[in-house]
């Protein structure tokens, strides 16, 4: 029979090794040199030979013969395998990878554009003339119409006033959700049109 701290200790080594575990798999970083605690590996050089199933300590001595790392890059192969490599040059080349392909994703706002069911003729086609603008700049736009007091009595009118946007939109975009009533308002979504 094990004394209780015997057990302590044995339940306090199995919950830190398997935190760490949990660390190292959740973290995007790759294992490298002597972070690598497996006893055989599969290596592969630096122009992708496979140099086959070798010792950890071997595979570590031909990396540092060489000047470069040893970067386990599948851990979860049978043996795991590992790659002979320049880890900062790769990291560097990964980072450049990823600012680039922020740079060219297209981020799509959403603009809203408010008015009221007494709304002038003038302040109305200032208004589409905004919408416009932003659907040609790849933006969708949110109009809205607010009601105030016993307009709410009549959302058919809003219904009309949308529609009639919607017509000075036409020609750059296609509704994208149709109205519907938020709270006090009558909301619709405008997308820009796919151009061909």
């Amino acid at each position: 029979m094990l004394s209780v701290d015997v057990l302590y200790v044995c339940a306090l080594f199995i919950i830190t090794f398997s935190m760490e575990v949990l660390t190292i798999s959740n973290n995007k970083e790759l294992l490298i040199n002597e972070q690598i605690r497996d006893k055989e590996i599969r290596v592969v050089d630096v122009d992708s030979n496979q140099l086959g199933i070798l010792p950890l300590k071997e595979a570590l001595d031909l990396a540092s013969q060489k000047g470069l790392d040893l970067v386990n890059i599948a851990p979860q192969a049978k043996p795991p395998v590992c790659r002979i490599m320049d880890y900062g040059k790769y990291r560097y080349e990964q980072a450049k990878r990823e600012k680039e392909a922020r740079k060219n994703q297209k981020t799509i706002e959403i603009k809203e554009v408010r008015m009221s069911l007494n709304i002038d003729t003038h302040d109305f086609n200032t208004k589409a003339n905004n919408a416009v603008k932003f659907l040609k700049a790849g933006n969708k736009v949110k109009v809205s119409v607010r009601y105030r007091g016993r307009e709410m009595a009549h959302p058919e009118l809003g219904q009309v006033l949308l529609d009639r946007f919607k017509d000075a939109c036409a020609e750059v975009g296609v509704v994208d959700k149709q109205p519907k009533m938020e709270g006090r308002s009558l909301a619709m979504f405008i997308a820009p049109k796919a151009s061909k």
